[in-house]
């Protein structure tokens, strides 16, 4: 009876003790859990930082180069567009520079003025004032020869209107004018003018023998009005805003 008993407080303390060593066991993998799940939870927690950190510098160099991409091409459209405004600006009107507009508006008029009394001189028939009558310079010889008419039409007619045509076409509003024709026509008028003059020069000093001081005043406007327009189209071109020589306007950039 008592071997009985005492096997069976034996048996009683085994069990206890397994069934301890098994809480103890249990107990230790719960705090192993735990210990990895706060070292998850912590590793978590500093690698969510470190992640926004990364995502916000990230956000910042796009952002800095989406600004300077915006600055740039905001920046060329600005460009672009002073260049197109410029370019519309000379397309619209300018010209030549004043000095040039004006002087070749003061010569066709002072050409005008001569051809206006040598043809009142040719039908009045009235002797040319302050001009010689003998010699190289005879201004009566060279005004009533043969060669003062060209298919039957008196020179000073011609002349006058060469020069009236002159004034409108050397003209500030002609000089500014967007239309090519204006400016090619000019151009025209005073290459024909000058062959005319080349001529008369000819004439005068091969055939008549005697030159006209007031028809020599003509030929000299004639030439310096060929010249100043030569002049305007190689620097300025045939009209304002296009030119001979190659002009490159830049488009605005499509922001």
């Amino acid at each position: 009876m008592t071997a009985s008993k005492s096997s069976r407080a034996r048996n009683a303390r085994i069990g206890a003790q397994a069934s301890a060593a098994k809480n103890t066991a249990k107990g230790g993998t719960a705090v192993k859990s735990g210990s990895a799940t706060g070292t998850g939870a912590t590793t978590n927690a500093r690698a969510k930082p470190n992640s926004s950190a990364s995502r916000t510098g990230t956000a910042t160099r796009n952002g800095g180069r989406d600004q300077r991409s915006a600055v740039t091409r905001n920046g060329a459209a600005e460009r672009g567009a002073r260049t197109q405004a410029a370019g519309d600006a000379v397309a619209q009107g300018g010209g030549p520079a004043p000095w040039l507009q004006i002087g070749t508006l003061v010569l066709a008029l002072a050409g005008l003025g001569v051809s206006v009394y040598l043809t009142v001189a040719h039908f009045t028939e009235s002797a040319l004032a302050g001009c010689s009558e003998s010699g190289l310079v005879n201004c009566t010889k060279v005004t009533t020869s043969p060669q003062s008419y060209v298919f039957g039409i008196p020179v000073a007619v011609l002349g006058l209107a060469f020069f009236l045509f002159a004034v409108a076409i050397m003209s500030p509003w002609a000089w500014q004018t967007a239309r090519r024709e204006i400016h090619l026509l000019r151009i025209a008028s005073m290459v024909v003018g000058m062959g005319f003059v080349l001529y008369l020069i000819y004439a005068e000093l091969f055939i008549i023998g005697s030159i006209c001081l007031y028809c020599t005043s003509v030929h000299a406007i004639t030439f310096a009005l060929f010249v100043l327009t030569a002049i305007a189209a190689a620097a300025w071109g045939v009209k304002p805003g296009a030119p001979w020589k190659l002009r490159l306007t830049r488009r605005p950039a499509e922001a």
